[in-house]
């Protein structure tokens, strides 16, 4: 498993010549609600293992929550259960929203 500060995901993000990962936000519902990267996709870490097969084994994931520690989590698991390009952003979207985008909502 790789890791991935804020700033370097906002630049690969920004990067119109590299595709872009899968934005995997493992928080629960409301939390997304509350706030989120745009264009990533909500999957509530209790449902990872349900809806594993939903997701590209190929494709880089790039797995947040809210410290970095739920994420660290499913990237492990997405890791042992074949996944080879999965990455986890340190201090997730707390860390997104004191380094890159100040307008987001902080809880």
């Amino acid at each position: 498993m790789q890791n991935m500060k804020a700033k370097e995901l906002a630049a690969w993000l920004n990067d119109e010549t590299r595709p872009s990962p899968l934005l995997l936000d493992v928080r629960e519902p409301w939390e997304y609600q509350l706030c989120h990267i745009d264009g990533s996709r909500t999957m509530p870490m209790n449902t990872v293992p349900a809806n594993v097969a939903q997701l590209e084994r190929d494709m880089p994931i790039v797995c947040i929550c809210h410290h970095g520690m739920r994420s660290m989590q499913v990237a492990l698991f997405l890791e042992q259960h074949g996944f080879s390009n999965v990455i986890n952003l340190t201090g997730g979207v707390d860390a997104w929203a004191a380094q890159v985008d100040n307008n987001m909502p902080t809880y």
